[in-house]
């Protein structure tokens, strides 16, 4: 690999598998020091030695686990230069606002929008330490657009959109770029897991991209790896998409 993120020091938040793993271990390859965080305690302790990093327990709507990674990472690093935002849900079930439920809706918010908020600002006297220091949320394409039957996931991935554009303002005075990736359909295990149903739907909706396929991990993490390096110097306070074409809009052959 290239050394890309050498020397610098990385945490990212639901690593244990999927995507956040996927991340890990290829931030290690670059040379970051990688902090693995997640509620899967085994699993996420697997991926840090796998990439020969450490594990922290991190429920991302804990303010006391929040403030305890703060302290793991000052006492072995005593700053931070990567912060990526991954750990997020999907949503229980799917239906008109009316049909939603309202202890998911606000778990949806808890876990998309206010785990990131409760960690920029317990990281934050480290991301100042840090040399150039990166924060990457992790959203979503329906952070981007409106879809159906979505509401509450739609409106969290939304206010992640907004928190990152708002947070790019108020930290890069203080040399701290924040940008979101949103990818569209991604192979991950919370994709595999959503039921017979709703899977058809997302093939439906793949098969009409662009790209007419699912997203590998591999893919959305080649993209943080660019937010998370200096090659990302002058990039803060935007969305940057991993999609398919998913956003261009649904490809139609032309008539003969």
């Amino acid at each position: 690999m290239t050394g890309r993120l050498h020397g610098k020091v990385a945490l990212i938040t639901g690593s244990a598998r999927g995507q956040g793993a996927c991340e890990a271990a290829l931030f290690a390859r670059e040379g970051a020091e990688v902090i693995v965080s997640d509620v899967l305690d085994d699993r996420g302790e697997a991926t840090a030695r796998s990439v020969a990093g450490c594990y922290v327990h991190l429920d991302v709507t804990s303010v006391a686990d929040w403030s305890a990674a703060a302290d793991t990472v000052r006492e072995r690093f005593g700053r931070l230069d990567v912060l990526v935002n991954n750990a997020g849900i999907a949503p229980a079930r799917l239906g008109r606002v009316d049909e939603l439920d309202v202890e998911d809706h606000l778990r949806l918010f808890d876990v998309n929008v206010h785990g990131a908020f409760y960690g920029i600002r317990a990281l934050l006297p480290l991301l100042r330490k840090g040399r150039g220091a990166s924060i990457i949320n992790v959203s979503s394409i329906d952070g981007l657009t409106g879809i159906g039957s979505m509401a509450s996931y739609v409106a969290s991935k939304h206010a992640l959109t907004g928190l990152t554009r708002s947070m790019a303002i108020d930290l890069g005075p203080l040399g701290i770029r924040v940008n979101s990736l949103n990818p569209g359909v991604i192979d991950t295990p919370l994709v595999r897991s959503i039921g017979e149903a709703r899977s058809a739907r997302l093939a439906r909706t793949v098969e009409r991209q662009p790209l007419a396929r699912m997203g590998r991990s591999e893919e959305v993490a080649a993209l943080a790896l660019f937010l998370a390096s200096d090659e990302a110097s002058y990039c803060t306070g935007s969305q940057f998409t991993a999609d398919g074409g998913h956003l261009a809009g649904p490809y139609r052959e032309l008539p003969v």
